[in-house]
């Protein structure tokens, strides 16, 4: 049986006693509403719950107040930041796995810097990721995360990962995100890696909206992977993770080149380059289309050099005709590679048509500004079958709001509910 669940209202100056352990729902009265978040272990509440104010224009249920059977009275100013703090209870307990009735649920993610877990909000139900990031004493705030908050505020798109909330203690920072259910490189390997190409088309452009919508702001990702891209049981993907990201309109001149995941990294950041824009995204965003489209890494180099190799051995050796300047860069002339010739896409790729393989190409281009841009990408020929008002959807609309669009059966995924692919 799971345990029994005992809410608590959080009253203002009161502090709740948290000496015995028990399994705990905060409830937190504020002058912007009722927040309950609960984080969940497996199957079971979990005795690590955290308060969390929620969004300012947030609608409560009509008899939701009633429901709760609130004897307390109102507040009239919201809790201080030592209540908020005393409302934290830290779970000793951090493993996620089978729930004891052989169900398996989504594993804790460890970062360099964040650990995530698995939540929900009380209120709404809605299943919720929470990212504690670690606080250093001497050092503050990781500039990751700074720079994740900072930006993910400012980004509201149908295609980019909502931040609920955000809570600031001595000891941690957690970000309340939505929930999806799993990220690219999940979805591709529950495939056994042969997507259908119906449903790498409608990946593909999600991808390439919510980075036009970024790069409209001057906002590089710069991580760019499957492992960042969240997908829901709809099919919706976002992009996530954007501890990396920059706002391109801060006053300098060049960023760290140690950016970006060695596979999808591209080579103009390999060789040294610290000065490039929106398009240091493009590249990655082919590396992605083609492994959704083959079924396997574009270029998995295990360093530096290994990672140029092979970029090099697939689209040929560059010379000043196809990236004027190589032959100056001191990086390039010190690894002294063969001379390659370029090879046809098609014979790696032979899943994709004409329209396919000239979209890739125009993301796989040596010379960063010719790379070919988001917004520009989502007008090509290849999205032609989404119909003609998908690159015009307001920012905040999903695009399975169209007709047009609708995932299909995956040929390698047995237990899909989506139609047959019909390829």
């Amino acid at each position: 049986m799971f345990p029994s669940v005992t809410s608590v209202l959080l009253q203002k100056g009161v502090g709740v006693d948290l000496t015995q352990p028990k399994i705990l729902t905060f409830s937190n009265l504020t002058n912007r509403g009722i927040a309950l978040w609960e984080v969940i272990q497996g199957g079971w509440v979990c005795d690590l719950n955290k308060r969390l104010s929620l969004p300012a224009d947030i609608r409560i249920p009509d008899g939701y107040l009633e429901k709760l059977q609130l004897t307390s009275p109102s507040f009239d100013q919201p809790l201080s930041r030592r209540s908020r703090r005393a409302s934290l209870v830290r779970d000793t307990h951090t493993h996620w796995g089978d729930g004891g009735k052989g169900e398996t649920y989504l594993s804790i993610s460890y970062g360099t810097y964040a650990t995530v877990f698995k939540g929900r909000s009380k209120l709404t139900d809605n299943l919720v990721a929470l990212k504690e990031i670690r606080l250093e004493h001497e050092e503050g705030a990781p500039c990751t995360a700074i720079r994740e908050v900072s930006l993910l505020k400012d980004l509201k798109h149908a295609n980019i990962v909502t931040l609920h909330d955000i809570i600031h203690t001595d000891k941690s920072l957690t970000l309340v995100f939505e929930y999806l259910d799993k990220d690219l490189k999940q979805y591709m390997d529950d495939c056994g890696n042969i997507l259908s190409m119906q449903n790498v088309k409608i990946f593909l452009f999600q991808i390439l909206r919510g980075l036009a919508y970024c790069h409209k702001r001057k906002v590089l990702h710069r991580d760019l992977k499957p492992q960042n891209l969240l997908i829901n049981d709809r099919g919706e993907l976002k992009l996530a993770d954007f501890g990396l990201a920059r706002a391109k309109s801060v006053p300098t001149k060049t960023y760290s080149n140690e950016v970006v995941t060695l596979w999808y990294r591209p080579p103009d950041v390999l060789l040294g380059s610290s000065e490039y824009s929106t398009q240091i995204d493009m590249w990655g965003v082919g590396c992605i289309f083609y492994e959704m489209a083959a079924g396997r890494p574009l270029f998995p180099g295990s360093t530096v050099e290994d990672e140029l190799h092979l970029i090099f051995r697939l689209l040929g050796t560059p010379t000043e005709d196809s990236w004027p300047g190589i032959s100056s860069m001191d990086e390039f002339k010190s690894y002294k590679f063969p001379k390659y010739k370029t090879q046809a896409l098609i014979n790696h790729a032979p899943r994709l048509d004409t329209d396919g393989i000239d979209l890739l190409l125009s993301f796989l281009k040596y010379e960063s500004k010719k790379r070919m841009s988001a917004d520009e990408s989502m007008r090509q020929p290849y999205f032609m079958s989404l119909g003609t008002h998908a690159h015009t959807l307001p920012e905040s609309i999903s695009l399975f709001t169209l007709k047009e669009v609708q995932l299909q059966r995956d040929p390698g995924y047995r237990n899909s509910n989506y139609p047959e692919s019909g390829e």
